[in-house]
């Protein structure tokens, strides 16, 4: 009986490839599937930019009522879809709402998108040699509670009522100085 063929081990060798290759890539075109494997990778694999998708945290419920839902079409007279999740930010204040620091709230001072990680005010371990340790949480266990300053996006109502309430209604006492000024000079 004869060894293997070289062609056998270019077979093996070009499928290793592809395989790497298969593994390493992010499809945009993947939508969903019940495998974790498939999930994993995918969670895995994403790109920074869809990443920050992966820091949503709920909302409290007086949020949801003040927030509501961008280009959404209400089925019903009077009925409005309000939003669940927002995208977490520095400064906001959050609730942890599992695990062993269930029932504490602190503000976010660091969220961390490469690992899907956010660290809360107050949230520390103690370690072997007595100094405290920061603990990294999951954003799906923790509520937010206040939000900080966010700049509104462009074209919603939000922003075009903070555009309005920021343009001057009068022009300031040093403009009208410099105006006649200049009209002195003239």
């Amino acid at each position: 009986m004869q060894g293997r063929l070289k062609s056998d081990g270019r077979r093996l060798q070009k499928s290793l490839q592809w395989y790497t290759k298969m593994k390493t890539k992010f499809s945009t075109k993947w939508k969903a599937s019940k495998q974790p494997r498939k999930q994993r990778k995918y969670r895995a694999n994403v790109q920074i930019h869809l990443r920050r998708k992966f820091v949503n945290v709920n909302l409290s419920k007086e949020l949801r009522k003040k927030y509501p839902k961008e280009g959404h079409k209400y089925p019903q007279e009077g009925h409005k879809q309000n939003k669940r999740s927002i995208q977490i930010k520095k400064g906001d204040k959050v609730k942890i709402m599992r695990g062993e620091f269930k029932g504490q709230s602190g503000k976010i001072l660091e969220v961390n998108i490469k690992k899907s990680k956010v660290i809360v005010e107050g949230i520390q371990a103690k370690k072997q040699d007595g100094s405290k340790v920061n603990i990294k949480l999951q954003p799906s266990n923790l509520q937010i509670i206040e939000l900080s300053e966010r700049l509104a996006p462009k074209g919603s109502p939000l922003e075009k009522k903070t555009r309005e309430e920021k343009k001057p209604t009068e022009p300031k006492s040093n403009d009208k100085i410099k105006t006649e000024q200049t009209e002195v000079k003239k």
